[in-house]
């Protein structure tokens, strides 16, 4: 992957944010107990004496000015599942993905997409992808009591993510997202969507060309004595 852009401070929001969705930068678990405890947390490179990048609570200063997006990252540890058909009625979605959390499988990007008029919708969602197999295998335990149609499964999928505090206030960053894949004719086959983050499932063979455009189109690429791993 890419490299990206050493940043001198970023937010205990957005390194979780980072690590949850695919960044091996830090663990959550690590990030969560430094914010809780209100710990100095300090990122370093293993083969520079630098001074890293320091984990805080909010930025300051010349920090505040810097590029509102931190970074990106990329999981390609994903797998998609589609169910066709399904009733459009209350209780679907419960009825489709209560089952996969009773046997403890994490499900991430939701889209419900009912037909107009029509009666039926289409659910689909992202598993792990060492996951795939025992959520098809309870999906299809429970096929009556679920009333789908078809069960459509890929396992060749990946998420790339845009994370950082101006998400929250500058809606033209998602917006510059999507145009930005679009312009190298990325298709997005799910979005997703928190107060910092976005993220867009899509073709696993096209992952490294959307990180390395997204970089670009961000600021994040890197001069040539950059520290840091984008993802």
């Amino acid at each position: 992957m890419p490299r990206a852009r050493k940043l001198d401070a970023i937010t205990f929001e957005e390194m979780l944010e980072l690590a949850g969705v695919g960044a091996k930068v830090l663990q959550t678990r690590s990030v969560g107990l430094a914010m809780r405890e209100n710990l100095p947390l300090r990122v370093l490179s293993a083969f520079e004496d630098k001074p890293g990048t320091r984990v805080v609570p909010m930025l300051s200063g010349a920090d505040m000015e810097r590029n509102q997006i931190a970074g990106i990252a990329a999981d390609r540890n994903e797998a998609r599942i589609t169910l066709t058909g399904i009733a459009d009625q209350p209780g679907m979605v419960a009825g489709a993905i209560g089952p996969l959390a009773e046997a403890g499988i994490l499900v991430d990007m939701i889209v419900h997409a009912a037909t107009p008029d029509a009666g039926s919708s289409d659910l689909t969602f992202t598993v792990p992808r060492a996951s795939l197999a025992q959520a098809m295998s309870v999906i299809e335990q429970r096929k009556g009591s679920i009333g789908y149609d078809q069960l459509v499964t890929d396992d060749a999928v990946a998420k790339v993510s845009i994370v950082g505090i101006g998400i929250r206030s500058n809606p033209q960053l998602a917006a510059t997202m999507f145009e930005v894949l679009a312009e190298r004719k990325i298709n997005l086959l799910a979005v997703s969507a928190s107060e910092i983050k976005v993220s867009a499932l899509i073709a696993e063979d096209q992952l490294d060309l959307a990180v390395r455009v997204l970089h670009t189109a961000f600021g994040l690429d890197a001069p040539s004595q950059a520290e840091g791993q984008a993802a």
